[in-house]
């Protein structure tokens, strides 16, 4: 065969060939990234495969509070992973969606920023609220033994309709004495005060916990607003420290809540097990700490009534 016949044919099929990855590409749609910069291959049927994978991590957002250390486009970013034991000062920023150190906060519970340290043996808890610079870094003094710690953020950017919880370990070196998880208890005492727990949690579903407090056998009715309530309740899952969310029953001022001896809350499980609970309250200017180990029972459901017994007969 000559040369010009050779070259006619070859283009020929190069034609075909440019013309099926023609049609399969209007088919798939283009393959690049998108606006925001990511990598997206779209179908005409399917859409994006990004937001296919957008309705993997759907559960994600369903996760209790704590447990990631970035959530919503926003991440816990510690100066150092690693601190010395004792009295020591924490630095930190709250990164946000524009990869810059978030300045602009809408309080909760009367603070910017709460942040929660607790060994992972749930020993150490400390609740303190750290000072921000114009440049967006926190800091706060905690007082820190050797062992694997979890620290938690709990705060509402301004840009957010709603508060999150971020969680980050920071290790501490020195000698590890950890401590088993303490037993099951609905009374504590602390600092001549003794506090009772009635109530309990139960898995997904929202239930009452009442924290009564006395003092050398007296009921204290006067006890002062801590964090907008009479008394802030911090409750951590044993085994992962899965932050819950747990909301104070009143206010003071509203006119219906009284200023003790009893404090409720309603907390809502996200599983059974074993859970930690933090109950702080205040008390002639002090912010007491009142520590409690709860069971979470599993939910109970009650089977529907046989037709006969609904209509009423025997």
């Amino acid at each position: 065969m000559k040369a010009p016949l050779k070259l006619a044919g070859f283009g020929a099929i190069l034609v075909a060939v440019l013309a099926i990855g023609y049609g399969i590409g209007n088919a798939v749609g283009p393959v690049g990234r998108s606006d925001d910069g990511h990598h997206t291959t779209t179908t005409s049927t399917e859409g994006t495969m990004s937001d296919q994978h957008a309705d993997h991590q759907t559960p994600a957002a369903n996760l209790p509070g704590g447990l990631q250390v970035s959530q919503a486009g926003y991440t816990l970013q510690l100066d150092s992973p690693i601190l010395p034991a004792g009295d020591t000062t924490v630095a930190f920023r709250v990164i946000g969606p524009d990869h810059r150190p978030v300045t602009d906060y809408a309080a909760t519970h009367d603070k910017d920023l709460h942040l929660i340290a607790v060994r992972r043996d749930t020993t150490g808890f400390q609740h303190v609220h750290p000072t921000i610079d114009p440049a967006g870094t926190w800091t706060a003094e905690l007082t820190l033994s050797p062992g694997t710690w979890r620290l938690f953020a709990d705060f509402r950017p301004a840009a957010l309709d709603r508060a999150i919880t971020l969680g980050i370990d920071a290790q501490v070196a020195g000698d590890y004495q950890p401590q088993p998880l303490p037993d099951h208890n609905t009374t504590a005492a602390v600092d001549g005060y003794t506090v009772t727990l009635s109530g309990g949690l139960v898995a997904d579903q929202a239930s009452e916990l009442t924290f009564t407090v006395h003092r050398d056998g007296e009921p204290v009715t006067d006890l002062e607003p801590c964090l907008a309530a009479y008394g802030h309740l911090v409750a951590l899952r044993a085994g992962d420290l899965a932050y819950l969310h747990v909301h104070p029953e009143g206010s003071p001022g509203d006119g219906v809540t009284e200023p003790g001896p009893h404090v409720a809350f309603a907390a809502t499980a996200p599983s059974a097990g074993a859970y930690r609970l933090f109950l702080d309250f205040q008390h002639d200017g002090v912010v007491r700490t009142a520590e409690f180990t709860a069971p979470a029972g599993e939910t109970t459901t009650h089977p529907a009534a046989p037709a006969d017994d609904r209509d009423g007969h025997g």
